[in-house]
């Protein structure tokens, strides 16, 4: 069981308490408000209670990046440890980040230390279909303890990128035009191969199954919203041409990065469109990225888009997420909606906030606690909890 009390809590679900307390056992909140001697009560006696004492201290909820490529791309090791992009084939739907990522990597480890309890990681965007993403808790011996859903998503990538990587093999495609009928035509046969299977299953003594195919099976789930699409898209032309298909296909949609969002912020809205801003703090290091502004997510917010904002790791590195959000809220983000861009939105829009992203009774109980507020400069994770265990703890001797 795990106390923590004297906290200034923001619960990022509506709710915060000036001075309160969260009790959590077997992994989750069991009750959280700010009667602490309630909650003392509670665990008087118990010898298997640990409470941290987080007077002076913001608690939040542990802090989520919602697109990232941690332990796809691993740190200080080069290509032995790329395993983002398939780059030999440009749809590669079958293919599962939960099976290349690093669970010991030290961005993990980093990724506590700023706080990050979550990450939505997976493969890059050489591909015009990359494969699917995952979830996971930034803490597990195995990639299985650390899975909170998987697949979560199906990336697909516009623009520059899958441009750029078949011109070099001579190999479609080399064009926009290219890029949206390869996923167009995987769709379709995604679509009649879903057909079948559910003609055989309310028939199956007249329709024969179909011969399994590893790839339309995997699109299959996108066909039915079960997961959606994560559309990295840089431009404004790119974007809409993403929201064009999901909406012929009638799937889910997110917009990765969202460079140029901001530039038809009125069409997104309209569209209710659903964008995962990022990476924020990084030079303009290509054409697509002209338009990069730190203002983009200001901007997008006040219009009325949920966002939330991504490092995009090993762009920016992963602890500087809470960063990002600082930076955002700086340059005219409203500072809540600034938070919940790291945290409730980002969980949101993932599909994992019945989990994470609010400190919540039922929910994980996975926190972080500040020195001070998150988004000033000198501002310090005291500590971070995942499953209502302390995986960082801030000691002395790190104290400058």
């Amino acid at each position: 069981m795990l106390l923590v009390k004297n906290g200034k809590i923001l619960t990022m679900a509506g709710i915060s308490y000036d001075n309160g307390y969260i009790l959590a056992d077997e992994a989750k909140i069991i009750e959280i408000g700010d009667d602490i001697s309630k909650a003392e009560r509670a665990v008087s006696g118990r010898g298997d209670v640990t409470v941290i004492d987080a007077e002076a201290c913001y608690v939040l909820p542990g802090f989520i990046d919602a697109h990232c490529h941690v332990g796809m791309w691993e740190d200080s090791v080069g290509f032995e440890g790329d395993d983002g992009n398939e780059s030999t084939d440009p749809v590669t739907p079958q293919l599962r980040a939960i099976d290349a990522v690093y669970h010991a990597d030290r961005a993990f480890v980093e990724a506590r230390e700023g706080g990050v309890t979550t990450v939505v990681t997976g493969p890059g965007s050489s591909n015009v279909i990359g494969g699917q993403f995952a979830a996971l808790k930034t803490y597990g011996r195995r990639i299985e303890d650390m899975i909170i859903k998987a697949p979560v998503a199906m990336k697909v990538a516009f623009g520059e990128n899958p441009k750029t990587v078949y011109n070099e093999k001579r190999q479609m495609p080399i064009t926009r035009m290219a890029t949206a009928a390869l996923l167009r035509e995987n769709l379709m046969k995604a679509a009649e191969y879903k057909e079948l299977l559910e003609k055989h299953y309310a028939d199956e003594e007249n329709n024969d199954k179909p011969e399994f195919d590893i790839k339309l099976d995997a699109l299959v789930k996108v066909l039915r919203r079960e997961i959606p699409v994560k559309a990295h898209a840089h431009r404004a032309d790119d974007i809409l041409t993403a929201v064009r298909i999901a909406r012929e296909f009638g799937i889910d949609l997110t917009i990765e990065h969202c460079t140029e969002g901001y530039l038809i912020k009125d069409i997104l809205l309209e569209e209710g469109v659903r964008a995962i801003v990022g990476p924020l703090i990084t030079d303009r290091s290509k054409i697509e990225l002209k338009n990069q502004s730190i203002k983009a997510p200001g901007i997008l917010s006040r219009a009325g888009i949920k966002l939330a904002i991504m490092t995009d790791h090993p762009c920016i590195p992963i602890q500087y997420l809470c960063l990002c959000a600082a930076i955002a809220a700086r340059e005219g983000m409203d500072e809540t909606e600034a938070l919940k861009a790291i945290t409730i939105n980002a969980a949101q829009i993932t599909g994992i906030d019945d989990r994470v992203g609010s400190l919540e009774k039922g929910k994980d109980a996975d926190m972080v606690i500040f020195k001070g507020h998150p988004f000033e400069l000198k501002s310090r994770v005291y500590a971070t909890i995942i499953n209502g265990n302390i995986v960082y703890r801030r000691r002395e001797s790190e104290e400058v």
